[in-house]
């Protein structure tokens, strides 16, 4: 996509907008936002984006009126819209959980291959019996999940809200089956003391962050405050200065007074912090172990697959399209639209 031409083969569509506008004169990043903002207003579309995705993407999405936030808000935002699209700049389970919030919108995603390994690692038929078998348990799934998956639970959570929901429901002497990550799980029960089940699976990005690294860079940067998701490990964790959803950590660094921080989650965050926040230091939390070759790699590598290249051509290409049967979306809909009720609670 590197001049008018391919654009010709590719996306004719685009190529009869640049004609109908003498203005364009197609070159990089600026030309390909243009081209974007008029697809928008063609396809009556907001685009919706995690804070993990690309920066450019992150800055289309609030230049023309879209949002970007983490998978809650991302929710909340889209079920809102009167838009007829919606074009979701993340992971697949963050298409489907937009498609089950609003079934009657559009939704599009710029990489319909773009994937979660928390998703991958919790299949359907697999949970399924392992719900069958504790069916004592109500069952809390981590919003990182598919829709068959949240059709078959009780509760869909995000991170921001997690604690605040099993606490409630272990007020009320409930045993629950948690799924899919397991170190968000053992982080909750360590703090609610909930009788759980807790699913095998881990992120590959939060996985990745290692205790002794952290205490090193820690010792060296004596006066900064470490940044943590609650995805990551238990002894990472122990470290944290801050515990908390991403929102959550990009309030943190705006907030606190240290001026450096020491930030334990994807990397792509720190464009929404240096927003918030444009005189804090920010560090990455060190992933690297024994022969590693790179310090931090804390990018999860489906959320780099969104770009600005195939945002464009999710509005040509009817394959990155997100559907659900409407027996699965309706009763995905009950646990994911109990936890927006329920968030609404903590305001």
């Amino acid at each position: 996509m590197s001049s008018v031409k391919s654009l010709q083969t590719e996306f004719p569509e685009t190529i009869e907008i640049i004609n109908k506008n003498p203005s364009y004169t197609y070159n990089e990043k600026n030309e390909k936002k243009k081209i974007i903002k008029d697809l928008l207003k063609k396809y009556d579309a907001k685009i919706v984006a995690h804070y993990y995705v690309d920066e450019d993407i992150q800055e289309i999405a609030e230049e023309t009126g879209g949002f970007v936030a983490d998978s809650l808000e991302m929710a909340r935002f889209g079920a809102k819209q009167s838009s007829s699209t919606l074009i979701v700049a993340g992971v697949r389970f963050m298409g489907e959980t937009a498609k089950i919030l609003s079934p009657e919108k559009k939704i599009i995603m710029p990489v319909i291959e773009a994937e979660c390994s928390l998703d991958l690692n919790c299949p359907y038929e697999d949970f399924k019996e392992f719900c069958k078998n504790n069916e004592d348990r109500e069952v809390v799934v981590y919003a990182n999940t598919s829709a068959k998956v949240k059709a078959i639970a009780d509760w869909v959570v995000t991170s921001s809200i997690a604690v605040k929901l099993v606490e409630h429901l272990h007020s009320n002497n409930k045993k629950l089956i948690w799924a899919p990550d397991k170190h968000l799980g053992r982080y909750i029960q360590s703090v609610t003391k909930a009788d759980m089940k807790i699913w095998n699976a881990s992120c590959i990005v939060h996985d990745e962050f290692k205790s002794e690294a952290l205490k090193k860079l820690k010792n060296e940067n004596k006066d900064a405050a470490i940044l943590v998701h609650p995805e990551s490990t238990l002894d990472v964790i122990a470290l944290a200065d801050v515990v908390g959803s991403t929102s959550q950590l990009i309030r943190a660094c705006k907030e606190l007074p240290n001026k450096k921080f020491i930030v334990a989650t994807d990397n792509r965050i720190f464009y929404k912090m240096r927003k918030s926040a444009p005189e804090k230091i920010l560090i990455e939390a060190p992933t690297a172990g024994k022969g590693a070759t790179c310090k931090s790699c804390a990018h999860c590598p489906w959320m780099a697959m969104n770009n600005l290249d195939n945002l464009i051509n999710a509005f040509h290409s009817n394959k990155n399209q997100i559907y659900i049967d409407k027996n699965t979306q309706e009763k995905a809909f009950k646990s994911t639209n109990k936890m927006i009720e329920f968030a609404k609670n903590l305001v």
